[in-house]
């Protein structure tokens, strides 16, 4: 198979790009990367303001709204119903080609000039302090919500209902609180990676099981305690030993969560479940795919993170919902042939465009709705569309710009306010050595606290209503914090001490539990065994990695 070895123009590191990966680039007439896979999507990161919100003015109707960009930002933005309505035409913001000077010069140009939505959410409800989100009710603080309702200080959760601080849950959670990577579970705490799981805490990789504490591994059981098996009137006075509703407790108790899940759990080298012939981790009914994370439904792709419903694609993220053909892209859905571009839906044969809805054959387009052969906003016959795209890709591969995604340099975002901050983080000093953005007005009020930390009552019983005038000191950042209603309901109801953590480093706790999207080569700890593997665990890592076939004869 032929394969060439390239040498990354911006880590310098060399990557390979294989037979497959050239037939790719050749069927949808793009040159290949000159950026390695891991810089590519470090590129689509800086693309991406998740979590960090504002309060500016709609600059249409003058109303103050919630958005993800900066008052201090020299943009446009539109609160969501002046952005869909008729009260603005985008092409009325159309530019001619200047061949005279490169494309991205006149692309953020077009940037300043065009409104932009002030977030991306649709159909929700009582839902306001949500991003990237949709067809929720009553959802605050949360991220990547979909189809969910009383959920707060969430991200990637879709189906579920009263959950609190969870992160990749999927299909009917309820009534959960600090879990991840969990399906269809009920009434539990502090869980990883559980499935069709009920009134369990503290546990990790547990299917169908319910009534454990402090326990991993677990396959189809009910009453089990640090693992080991109860009846049900023993394991519930083993379960009343602990004062759940205490804060000093309620430590302990994560300190041994942590030391379960590394030290005394075995890990299978990738989660991975119905796929042919893929690799990757927290993947699920895929064929055909290469270097995928967090995805479910994916066919014949490769370099693909956080995605729902693909195929035949490449250089994806956060991409969902019947796409195809499509290549470097970030935060879209409903594509088919489309390259380099970024926040869209619905889209057909459209490069180098940002925010686009609805639309076929536009080229360097922002932020239009319903077009129809554009480029820079400016509307053409299709004749001469055509005529003119062909004649910018010339020159765009004159100025060595064809074939590669939007620089951070001319993101709407600081660096530190997007998830490249979460997954690769750079100092401001090396984020501005590179030419890239930085945002020193990220919100936070600091020192407004009216408690001290020693002074927040250990149990839940302890609280009133009055804590709601409280302002809080994060013990981590030190930010000021917060409780709102809904969320004192919660506690109360669930025997949840007060949070000592701002929402923001309850995520950061959550998020660093998480693998990296990355592959290792590795063999299998099972003793005797010489399986080899793609694995997520680097190797120095402490935890018991087993191969497939040794995971499944040991747990099941």
């Amino acid at each position: 198979m032929k394969e060439e070895i390239k040498n990354c123009q911006n880590c310098k590191k060399d990557f390979v790009i294989e037979q497959e990966d050239f037939n790719f680039y050749e069927k949808i007439k793009v040159p290949p990367p000159t950026w390695c896979p891991e810089c590519r999507q470090q590129r689509r990161y800086a693309w991406r303001n998740e979590r960090t919100l504002y309060r500016r003015n709609c600059d249409l109707c003058g109303k103050s709204i919630v958005t993800i960009y900066s008052p201090n930002k020299n943009l446009k933005v539109y609160c969501i119903k002046c952005w869909w309505g008729d009260g603005w035409d985008p092409a009325s913001y159309g530019k001619d080609f200047d061949f005279s000077r490169p494309f991205f010069e006149q692309f953020k140009e077009l940037q300043s000039l065009v409104p932009r939505i002030a977030v991306f959410n649709k159909n929700n409800i009582n839902s306001d302090y949500t991003n990237h989100s949709g067809d929720n009710k009553n959802t605050y603080l949360s991220f990547c919500a979909f189809n969910d309702e009383d959920v707060m200080y969430s991200s990637w959760i879709m189906k579920s209902r009263n959950c609190l601080d969870c992160s990749y849950v999927y299909d009917a959670g309820e009534r959960l609180y600090a879990c991840i990577d969990s399906r269809k579970s009920f009434k539990c705490q502090f869980g990883f990676l559980l499935e069709n799981c009920m009134d369990c805490f503290y546990c990790y990789d547990c299917h169908n099981c319910n009534n454990c504490f402090l326990s991993s591994n677990l396959r189809n059981q009910n009453f089990v305690f640090k693992n080991q098996k109860y009846s049900r009137e023993e394991y519930l006075k083993k379960i009343e030993e602990y004062n759940l509703s205490s804060y000093k407790i309620r430590q302990k108790l994560y300190k041994e969560y942590l030391d379960l899940m590394v030290k005394n759990s075995i890990h299978r080298f990738v989660v991975s479940e119905r796929n042919i012939n893929c690799d990757g981790s927290m993947l699920f009914n895929s064929k055909n795919t290469k270097i995928c994370f967090d995805s479910d439904s994916v066919e014949d792709s490769k370099y693909i993170y956080s995605v729902i419903s693909l195929k035949s694609s490449m250089d994806l993220y956060h991409i969902g919902w019947g796409t195809e053909l499509a290549y470097e892209i970030h935060g879209s859905k409903g594509y088919y042939n489309c390259q380099y571009c970024n926040h869209s839906a619905d889209n057909t044969n459209m490069m180098y465009s940002d925010s686009c809805q609805n639309c076929a054959n536009i080229f360097g387009c922002i932020c239009v709705k319903k077009g129809e052969y554009m480029i820079l906003n400016k509307k053409y016959s299709k004749e001469e569309y055509e005529k003119l795209r062909g004649k910018i890709i010339k020159h765009m591969e004159s100025t060595g710009e064809y074939g590669e995604f939007f620089s951070p340099s001319i993101s709407p975002f600081g660096y530190n306010e997007t998830q490249g901050n979460y997954y690769m983080p750079l100092t401001k000093e090396e984020v501005l050595a590179r030419g890239w953005l930085w945002e020193d007005k990220v919100p936070g009020i600091f020192g407004k606290e009216t408690i001290a930390e020693e002074d927040i009552p250990d149990t839940i019983e302890e609280v009133s209503d009055d804590v709601l005038n409280t302002v809080f000191k994060c013990n981590v950042c030190t930010k000021n914090y917060n409780i709102v209603p809904n969320e004192l309901t919660f506690y109360k109801r669930e025997q949840i001490p007060l949070p000592h953590k701002c929402p923001e480093c309850r995520y950061k706790e959550r998020f660093a539990i998480r693998l990296p999207r990355k592959l290792w080569h590795r063999k299998c700890m099972n003793v005797g065994c010489e399986n080899e593997f793609e694995t997520s665990y680097a190797p120095e890592r402490p935890e018991i990695v087993y191969c497939e076939s040794c995971y499944n004869k040991e747990i099941y």
